[in-house]
């Protein structure tokens, strides 16, 4: 798995994710928020769903605070001091039924901004809020913001062919979603924005659902978007694994195999699914780490070196200078 990997790749990936903790939460400047959608989002709820966020942590040194009640998706921009124009954007996982901020937005483009990466973290809604159409509804945010990302790209610095994404548990479902479902219409076009692509040019799923079928399905996900007695055709159309086509994106996969709460046979299931295909992908199976672990894992742990992999995959596709 490793053999592959450049002495300068590891030592700049070690630069990038040490920098995590040395790091403030708004290193390159203040807040940058970019609203997906002119005025309320479509199919919006009467009224509108309540913004509360929930901190779970005691240690002001490492906040986790988990959002709900999205009820103005948004990308919050995250520049790097040395751009290199490559973007990514990123996907907090929550079992669609929050969003982890921390853990799975912030502390991520801390150390994608290390590496010269601009980052966009991806405040999209929940689906039991009230929203018309909820089974789609992170997808619509999702290609509504890669879109943005693409029209915005010359404000923001970045080249417009290097778009990546990254999501993490149910993020990575979103993630793989926006890969294999790009071009599926789950919007009334609002504006120009809306005339470009929504493919990402390379997408990671870390600790992903992927699977909205049994036997190893995450069942809080599938309600969250499903709700109870959903029709089975529907569900395996919203599997991911049965969505690759000859027009989906590398994909770069992470999962440990003592995840007890989203089984690692989600991301096999794709990563098998991507060879059947001959699609372009990567799968990296660990034998610890659990879920939701971000990059807050012991470098002991070996699968504390996702993002170094992860990053040498985007220089090998030409998608990451350096």
């Amino acid at each position: 798995m490793f053999e592959d990997l450049t002495r300068r790749t590891m030592l700049t990936g070690m630069a990038a994710t040490a920098t995590i903790a040395a790091l403030p939460a708004n290193a390159a400047g203040e807040d940058e928020v970019l609203p997906l959608w002119p005025g309320s989002p479509p199919g919006a709820p009467t009224p509108l769903p309540k913004p509360s966020t929930e901190q779970r942590s005691k240690d002001p040194a490492a906040p986790d605070r988990w959002l709900r009640g999205i009820d103005r998706p948004s990308l919050t921009v995250r520049r790097a001091a040395n751009p290199n124009g490559t973007a990514v954007m990123l996907m907090p996982g929550g079992g669609y039924g929050f969003l982890a901020l921390d853990n799975e937005g912030e502390e991520q483009a801390r150390w994608l901004n290390a590496l010269g990466i601009t980052a966009f973290i991806l405040r999209y809604r929940i689906p039991t809020d009230g929203w018309a159409n909820r089974s789609t509804v992170p997808l619509a945010d999702a290609q509504r913001g890669l879109r943005l990302i693409r029209a915005s790209a010359k404000r923001y610095g970045v080249d417009p062919t290097k778009l990546l994404v990254i999501g993490f548990s149910a993020g990575g479902h979103l993630a793989g979603s926006l890969a294999t479902r790009h071009a599926e219409r789950v919007y009334t076009p609002v504006d120009a924005a809306d005339q470009l692509s929504a493919r990402p040019d390379l997408a990671g799923l870390i600790y992903p659902v992927v699977s909205m079928s049994a036997p190893f399905t995450h069942l809080g996900s599938r309600d969250q978007l499903f709700g109870t007695g959903a029709d089975p055709k529907a569900l395996i159309a919203a599997s991911v694994e049965t969505r690759v086509t000859a027009d989906t994106p590398p994909i770069f996969l992470t999962h440990a195999s003592d995840d007890g709460l989203v089984p690692i046979e989600n991301s096999i299931a794709l990563y098998q699914a991507l060879l059947a295909a001959k699609r372009p992908g990567e799968l990296h199976a660990f034998d610890q780490g659990g879920h939701g672990f971000g990059v807050r894992l012991p470098k002991t742990v070996p699968a504390s070196v996702w993002p170094m992999l992860f990053a040498a995959y985007a220089r090998r596709l030409g998608l990451l200078a350096g």
